[in-house]
């Protein structure tokens, strides 16, 4: 253990209303010279992307939590195959993973094409 930090949040919603607070403490073993407190904010915020851009998206696009794919490997195969089209599609430039996924299930060439085939 190098640092012990704390992160002070304060969250309201979209109407201004209703404001929360939450205190976070966190242990680095990165000492100040290479950790800053700007930097171990960064990383900080850093991690909720991963949440955002990945977990998220497998929540609510791929609808994740309601599969019935329980048994043996078959949950890691699911997971797995959603993170390479997550990623695949990221790859292509996609922005929006769901409308991704509609336009490549309504345009099989497309689809081709985010796999790197192409199609004459």
């Amino acid at each position: 253990m190098a640092q012990v930090f704390r992160i002070e949040r304060q969250r309201t919603n979209l109407q201004g209303e209703k404001e929360e607070r939450e205190v976070a403490f966190g242990i680095t073993s990165l000492s100040p010279k290479k950790a800053t407190p700007g930097q171990l904010l960064a990383f900080n915020r850093n991690h909720w992307s991963i949440e955002n851009k990945v977990h998220y998206v497998r929540d609510v696009t791929f609808d994740e939590d309601r599969s019935r794919v329980r048994k043996k490997a078959g949950p890691q195969v699911m997971a797995s195959l959603r993170n390479l089209t997550i990623s695949m599609l990221r790859m292509a430039g996609a922005n929006n993973i769901a409308k991704s996924l509609r336009a490549c299930s309504w345009n099989r060439d497309l689809a081709l094409r985010c796999l790197g085939i192409v199609v004459l």
